[in-house]
């Protein structure tokens, strides 16, 4: 669900003086230099996922390790789960890591809405810790911005990759991402949709945010972000049980118009819902596949040309969760015979994690993907599970009540919308 990797985009932030960050299934930051305390303590914590610096992506990559290990029917050791529950805050929060999780978080502890948002999507699906993914759900809506979307970091500007991901969040924990009479996060994350006033091949396609003349760009990764969100869903994505294509609105002559509208000259003034925004930006994500050989390309500075591996894993969960069976499968065959290609494949918890659940969600088998267990190979990258078997054969989790039915969810999540949202294609709000 990444044009950005997650560490680059904290990198980012700190030198553009506002955070901006990905919804990046695979990010990682690159390795500090072994003397740095953050490398120190990484090579302390026998209960975390991969050996490179945490610094930057060590909560997000411990999430994503064991939300694919639990599709795979592999029971993480409990000191795995327990590493990723130590670094949660007092007041409900994660940070990307904590050095030192006994020390208390303080003014200097850097929020992360990211980090907080996938950690209550593991903790979730893994069942028995309530109180954490409460804790985490209620300080996500605790510092949603006023347009009713997330930033990166609290107070900073909203942007698809965070709104998305802490949907999600809030729709396998029960929390409500909107206060009534107020925007919702769909509102805000509609908003960041490009409709009939865009270039043709862009309609449908979402931007990370708006820039700093309020125009918004096409940006696959916060495309693939925004419809996995737009359909209520979090990072797992439950196999389709009907196959073929789900058809997307794209005719903007029409009521069904994809981006704003979807009435001509005055599609900014029509109504969207999430749904058919989510069949638009599928659509987009479709015709760029198509255009780049089934895969998406990289947009990193010195990349371009180059396959982008864990955008192209993102675009398998939206594609599947919005209905695009077919297109998720082929994307999937593509990343099954390139793998091997990616280096991260073989040994980054957080790529193996994304390849576990882009698998789970276009109906393929990781232990079998190329030639190579993926599953295997994420397990060997931290603590030996309790557990491994097969999803059929593993036994039902205790949800001790912190998962909720998600269609449940999505309906309360869509009253609180209203009757239809109000979509602008070009919605004015403040930029990079």
């Amino acid at each position: 669900m990444s044009s950005l990797r997650r560490g680059t985009a904290v990198l980012a932030a700190s030198v553009l003086c506002t955070a901006a960050a990905p919804l990046a299934l695979t990010g990682t930051a690159s390795a500090a230099p072994a003397t740095s305390p953050a490398r120190a303590a990484a090579a302390g914590d026998d209960g975390l996922y991969g050996k490179g610096d945490p610094k930057f992506d060590g909560v997000w990559r411990q999430s994503v390790a064991l939300l694919a290990q639990d599709t795979a029917g592999v029971s993480p050791a409990d000191r795995a789960v327990a590493w990723l529950t130590d670094q949660q805050c007092a007041n409900g929060s994660f940070t990307a890591y904590r050095a030192d999780p006994r020390a208390d978080c303080d003014g200097k502890t850097p929020a992360d809405t990211n980090a907080t948002a996938a950690a209550v999507q593991a903790l979730a699906a893994l069942g028995g810790r309530s109180d954490a993914v409460r804790s985490a759900a209620k300080w996500l809506v605790s510092v949603r911005n006023e347009d009713g979307g997330w930033g990166y970091n609290p107070g900073s500007p909203t942007d698809a990759n965070s709104t998305g991901v802490v949907i999600g969040a809030l729709a396998v924990s029960g929390g409500d991402p909107a206060k009534p009479g107020e925007p919702s996060a769909y509102e805000a994350l509609l908003g960041l949709q490009l409709g009939c006033d865009a270039k043709e091949g862009e309609r449908g396609a979402f931007a990370y945010q708006p820039d700093k003349k309020g125009d918004l760009a096409p940006n696959d990764d916060a495309t693939a972000a925004a419809v996995l969100a737009a359909r209520g869903g979090g990072l797992v994505v439950e196999p389709a049980e009907d196959d073929g294509e789900t058809p997307a609105p794209t005719d903007c002559g029409t009521d069904s118009g994809s981006g704003s509208g979807g009435g001509g000259e005055d599609g900014a003034d029509e109504k969207i819902s999430p749904d058919a925004a989510a069949g638009a930006g599928a659509a987009y994500l479709t015709e760029v596949l198509r255009a780049n050989g089934r895969h998406l390309p990289s947009a990193m500075p010195g990349e371009k040309g180059k396959p982008d591996y864990g955008n192209t894993a993102d675009a398998v969960l939206a594609l599947a969760a919005s209905g695009h069976d077919d297109t998720a499968e082929d994307t999937l065959d593509w990343l099954e015979d390139h793998a091997k290609d990616w280096d991260k494949s073989a040994s980054d918890p957080a790529a193996l994690g994304a390849l576990v659940l882009a698998a789970h969600a276009a109906d393929g088998d990781p232990r079998d993907f190329g030639g190579a267990d993926l599953v295997k190979r994420l397990n060997a990258t931290g603590p030996a599970p309790a557990k491994d078997a097969p999803p059929e054969e593993d036994d039902d989790k205790d949800g001790a009540g912190t998962a909720v039915t998600v269609s449940l969810v999505v309906a309360g999540l869509a009253a609180g919308a209203g009757i239809g949202i109000l979509f602008s294609g070009r919605r004015k709000q403040q930029g990079l």
